[in-house]
């Protein structure tokens, strides 16, 4: 049994009620539940974090890294464009993740058009609503699989 993580970062609390025309009307818990569903049903283990703070966020990547988790999926919101030090934690731990923005991070304001982390992921799920959880979760099911 292989373990996933699902970090959220910033704002991602308020999904549902956000912004919908940009990130939809499907909240956070929803998306976890369906997610630990389709995780179990391959035989692994999803644990979920949300976090509004970064130090969160780079603590549980490098608690990842000493628990042992296989591959994690992370959607980082605004730290996308600006931590370096998220990128940093990943870079030391080594752990395989992948990337997720629900909205097309290309289409929008310039700021939004870098991400920090990309380039260093083994994938990235960007503008396909909430279903690209799915689809990240299927790249994490398939890693798993080929590892």
């Amino acid at each position: 049994m292989s373990t996933i993580l699902l970090i959220n970062g910033p704002n991602l609390n308020l999904l549902g009620t956000r912004e919908p025309e940009i990130y939809g009307k499907t909240s956070l818990e929803d998306i976890e539940k369906k997610l630990k569903s389709s995780a179990e049903d391959a035989g692994h283990r999803l644990e979920c974090l949300q976090s509004n703070a970064e130090h969160e966020i780079i603590d549980a990547v490098q608690n990842a890294s000493v628990k042992k988790m296989d591959v994690i999926i992370i959607n980082p919101g605004p730290l996308t464009h600006t931590s370096i030090a998220l990128r940093d934690a990943f870079l030391s731990t080594k752990i395989p993740f992948i990337e997720i923005h629900i909205s097309n991070i290309f289409e929008r304001e310039e700021f939004r058009k870098n991400s920090y982390l990309s380039d260093i992921s083994i994938g990235c799920i960007i503008g396909c609503g909430v279903g690209g959880y799915g689809l990240a979760m299927r790249r994490a099911k398939n890693f798993l699989r080929d590892k």
